[in-house]
C-alpha cells in the first residue's frame, strides 16, 4: 500500500473541477493554495502559480500529487487551465470571492439577480449597464470593467501558454513586464519570451512561432538564436564568445545560413542589444549587461592601481611593531604581502593550502586596523563567510549583505548600498574571490568609496565562479594589479598527506596514499554498484564508528556531477534511504516532481533567494537564505503552509513556491562546495565524464578536507585527471580590459 502510495505520488496526472476556497494566496507571485471540488465529487487540495484562480472558475490542472509534513495529500500544479463559469450560483460565487477589483458580496449579489447568467459578457462587453443598478454610478462602473478586461489579458496569456506546456509563472513574468499588452507583445514577435529576462526556451518559443507561421529564417527568430546562444553560455561562465564560434553555432541551431546569423548580429549590434569589441584573436560578442560589468570592474580596480605606492617605510615601521605585539616572525613571502597590501590601494593575495594565506591574512587585517583603518570583510556565500570569521575572529560577511541587498519591482535585485551610499570601509577585504561573478564584483566595486583599499585573497587553482567571469585568474593574468602568492608549504602543514597531495596535484604528480593511518586514503572500486555501497558504508558505518564524523556532523560526499552513475543523485538517493528512509508514517516533500525529501533530510539550497524568512534560535529576525547553504529539513515549524529548515543557529521557512531551490545535500557538486571546509570528504570517482575529468576539479576537491579525505573507486580516474592540466576554457574581457590604456 505505502509503494503504490509514493509511485501514485510520483506520477503525473490531471484532475479537473471547481475551485470551492482559496485557502491561501501570495499577491505578489501568484502562489496560491486552493480547494478544488472535482468532478467525482472529492475534494483535494491544490498548491501552484495559479493567479487569477478564484471560488467558482472550473480548472483543469496538470500535475502531480505530494505530501506536505503537516497538511497531508495535495496536487502540485504544474500548468492548467481554467474557464470562466457559466451557472448563476457559480458566477455569484466568483464576483462574491473579492475576484473583481471594486465587487464584494453585496454588489455581486445585486449585479447576478440583475443580470443573471449574462453577468460576466455585460462585464466584458458592456460594463456601462451597470450603472442601471442602484448605487453603481457610471464611473465605477467603468473601473470594474477595466478591472475585469485586466484579468481577461491574464488569464488568455495562461491560456495561450497552456497550449505549449509552458507553466503560470512565464505569463506573470511578461504580464509584469507588459500588462494589458502582453499577449499582443507575444503575437508581435514571440520570440522575445526567450530572451532576457524571460524563461520560456527557444524551443517552447519557436513552437509558437511555428504555429504563428514565422519563416525559419525570420529576422526576429534569427536575431533571437543569436541572443539566445548568448545568454546560455552565461551558465557555462562565458562574458562573451567569439564571433567565428556564436554565429556558426548558432546559425546551426536555426537550420539557416550562416550569414544569416552574421546580418543578425550585425542588426543586434545597431540596437544596441549586443556589443562587439575587436580583439588580437578575433572579434568578441558580448551581452552589454556583462560587457558594463567586466568594464566597470576594469575601471575601479585600474583608478585604484593607479594611486601612487604608500611609503614602505613608515608601513614597515608598523609591522616590525605588530609583529612584537603578537610574537609572531612572519615568513618573508608574508612580510611582503602585508607591505604591499597596506601599500597599495588594490591588492591580490593568493596561495594554496598550507602556505600561510590565513595567517597573513590576520596580519593584514590587524596592521590595518592598527593603521586606524576600519576594515571590512566579506565571501561570496554564508558558509565562506562563516569560515574567514572563525579563522580571523573578525567578522565576515557575505558579499550581499554587505550590500545590503533587496528585492525590487518584479522581484529584481538591488542593494542599498552604491555610489551614493557606500560601504563604510577604508579597507574591504574579499575572500574566496575566485567564486564571485562579474556582476556581483561591479556591484560591489561601484558600492565603495572612490579610495577605499580592495583586497582579493583566493587560491587562483581552485575552480572559477558558478557565474559568468573569472575575476581572480583574469586580476592576475593583467599584471597591472600588485600580487603576491605564497608558495611555500610550512613544515607542519606537510605533515598533512591532504596538503602534500593537494600540491602533488597541482605539479602534476598522482597523490600519495597512506596505507594504515594517515589521512588521504584511495579505496579501490570496479563498479558503479561496488562504489555507491562503499560510500554509503563509510558514511553509515565506518566513518561514524571510528573517528565520529557522520553525514550531518563533520562529513561530507563530494561528486564531480549531478548526473551519471556515481553522482550527486544517485548518491543522494541511496544515502537518504540509508540514514533517513521513507516510512508510512513519515510525510514526504516532492521538490522537483520526482525528487522526494523527508523531516530529518539534509539539504542544499541551490540559488540565492532574498525572500525566506529566518528566525535566529536568539530570536533575530532577517530574510535570505544563499546559494551553497547547506541544512535539515525539520517540517511544519509555525502551523502555516510553510515548510521549515535548520541552517546552523536559524530556521527558514519556505513556501511551496521556494520548495524548487532545495535539493537533497548528502551529496553535492565540487563546485556547490567552493568557500565550504568539511572535516571529512567522501569523493567517489570513477566513471569521470571527459568535461569534468580534469586537474582543477580534482584539486578543488581535495582542499575542501581538513582532516581526512578518502578517494573511493579507480587510481586511473585520479591519474587521468591528474594528467589534464587543461583549466575549463572561459571567454572573458577583463584581463584584456585591464591592460589597455584607453577604454572603448
Amino acid at each position: 500500500m505505502f509503494a503504490e502510495r509514493e509511485r501514485r505520488m510520483q506520477q503525473k496526472e490531471q484532475i479537473s473541477g471547481c475551485v470551492e476556497r482559496i485557502v491561501f494566496r501570495n499577491e505578489e507571485n501568484g502562489w496560491t493554495v486552493l480547494d478544488l471540488q472535482r468532478d467525482d465529487g472529492t475534494v483535494c487540495k491544490a498548491v501552484g502559480v495559479m493567479p487569477l484562480v478564484y471560488p467558482g472558475l472550473m480548472l483543469q490542472a496538470y500535475g502531480a500529487f505530494t505530501e506536505h509534513p503537516s497538511f497531508g495529500e495535495q496536487f502540485q500544479v504544474e500548468r492548467y487551465e481554467q474557464s470562466l463559469p457559466s451557472t448563476v450560483p457559480a458566477i455569484l460565487r466568483y464576483l462574491a470571492s473579492g475576484a473583481v477589483k471594486g465587487v464584494g458580496l453585496s454588489l455581486a449579489a445585486r449585479i447576478v439577480q440583475k443580470f443573471g447568467a449574462d453577468s460576466l459578457r455585460i462585464l466584458e462587453e458592456d460594463p456601462l449597464q451597470l450603472a442601471k443598478i442602484r448605487g453603481i454610478t457610471e464611473e465605477k462602473a467603468r473601473k470594474i470593467g477595466e478591472a475585469f478586461s485586466r484579468q481577461k489579458t491574464l488569464r488568455e496569456l495562461i491560456a495561450f501558454f497552456a497550449v505549449y506546456a509552458i507553466p503560470a509563472t512565464a505569463a506573470v513574468s511578461l504580464y509584469q513586464q507588459y500588462g494589458a499588452l502582453a499577449l499582443s507583445a507575444v503575437r508581435s514577435d514571440p520570440y522575445q519570451l526567450c530572451v532576457g529576462r524571460q524563461t520560456v526556451s527557444f524551443e517552447q518559443a519557436d513552437r509558437i512561432g511555428e504555429d504563428m507561421g514565422y519563416a525559419v529564417d525570420d529576422r526576429r527568430r534569427v536575431q533571437a538564436g543569436v541572443l539566445y546562444v548568448l545568454q546560455h553560455n552565461l551558465d557555462n561562465g562565458h562574458t562573451c564568445l567569439p564571433a567565428d564560434r556564436l554565429l556558426p553555432t548558432a546559425a546551426a541551431m536555426l537550420g539557416v545560413d550562416p550569414q544569416a546569423a552574421q546580418d543578425a548580429a550585425e542588426r543586434l549590434q545597431e540596437q544596441r542589444k549586443i556589443v562587439c569589441r575587436p580583439t588580437d584573436g578575433g572579434l568578441m560578442i558580448h551581452l552589454p549587461e556583462l560587457y558594463e560589468a567586466e568594464l566597470t570592474i576594469a575601471r575601479e580596480l585600474k583608478s585604484r592601481a593607479a594611486v601612487p605606492a604608500a611609503s614602505p617605510a613608515a608601513v614597515q615601521k608598523q609591522l616590525h611593531r605588530l609583529e612584537k605585539q603578537s610574537g609572531l616572525t612572519y615568513h618573508e613571502k608574508q612580510r611582503q604581502a602585508i607591505l604591499s597590501a597596506a601599500c597599495h590601494r588594490v591588492f591580490i593575495l593568493t596561495g594554496g593550502p598550507g602556505t600561510g594565506k590565513t595567517t597573513t591574512l590576520r596580519g593584514i587585517v590587524r596592521l590595518m586596523e592598527n593603521m586606524g583603518e576600519k576594515v571590512a570583510l566579506a565571501a561570496p556565500t554564508g558558509r565562506a563567510a562563516k569560515r574567514i570569521t572563525e579563522l580571523t575572529g573578525h567578522e565576515a560577511k557575505t558579499l550581499h549583505r554587505l550590500l545590503e541587498a533587496q528585492f525590487g519591482d518584479g522581484e529584481r535585485l538591488r542593494f542599498l548600498r552604491d555610489g551614493s551610499n557606500p560601504v563604510d570601509a577604508d579597507t574591504l577585504i574579499i575572500d574566496e574571490a575566485s567564486m564571485v561573478d562579474v556582476v556581483l564584483l561591479s556591484r560591489t566595486l561601484v558600492a565603495l568609496r572612490p579610495y577605499t583599499r580592495v583586497i582579493l585573497v583566493g587560491d587562483a587553482d581552485q575552480l572559477p565562479s558558478v557565474g559568468p567571469g573569472s575575476v581572480l585568474l583574469d586580476a592576475l593574468q593583467s599584471g597591472i594589479i600588485p600580487a603576491v602568492q605564497l608558495t611555500e608549504v610550512f613544515r607542519q602543514a606537510f605533515e598533512s598527506s591532504i596538503v602534500s597531495n593537494a600540491h602533488r596535484i597541482l605539479c602534476g604528480q598522482e597523490p600519495a596514499y597512506c596505507s594504515k593511518t594517515g589521512d588521504f586514503f584511495l579505496i579501490p572500486t570496479r563498479g558503479e554498484e561496488e562504489t555507491v555501497q562503499t560510500v554509503v558504508d563509510l558514511c553509515t558505518r565506518r566513518l561514524p564508528d571510528r573517528y565520529g564524523f557522520t553525514v550531518f556532523e563533520g562529513l561530507q560526499v563530494l561528486c564531480p556531477g549531478r548526473r551519471g552513475g556515481v553522482s550527486t543523485a544517485r548518491l543522494n538517493r541511496a544515502l537518504q534511504q540509508a540514514v533517513n528512509p521513507a516510512a508510512e508514517d513519515k510525510p514526504s516533500v516532492t521538490l522537483d516532481g520526482d525528487t522526494v525529501i523527508y523531516p530529518g533530510d539534509k539539504v542544499i539550497q541551490t540559488r540565492n533567494n532574498y525572500d525566506i524568512p529566518w528566525t535566529r534560535d536568539n530570536g533575530e529576525n532577517g530574510s535570505g537564505v544563499l546559494n551553497g547553504d547547506i541544512g535539515v529539513l525539520i517540517g511544519n515549524h509555525s502551523g502555516r503552509e510553510v515548510v521549515t529548515v535548520r541552517y546552523d543557529d536559524r530556521v527558514a521557512e519556505y513556501t511551496a513556491a521556494d520548495l524548487r531551490d532545495l535539493d537533497p545535500a548528502y551529496a553535492v557538486t565540487v563546485h556547490k562546495s567552493q568557500g565550504s571546509e568539511f572535516e571529512a570528504v567522501v569523493l567517489p570517482l570513477l566513471h569521470v565524464p571527459d568535461k569534468l575529468c580534469y586537474r582543477n576539479l580534482l584539486y578543488t576537491a581535495v582542499t575542501r578536507a581538513r582532516q581526512l579525505l578518502i578517494v573511493v573507486g579507480s587510481g586511473e580516474t585520479v591519474r587521468r585527471m591528474v594528467q589534464n592540466a587543461r583549466r575549463v576554457r572561459r571567454y572573458t574581457a577583463l584581463a584584456d580590459l585591464l591592460r589597455q590604456e584607453a577604454e572603448p
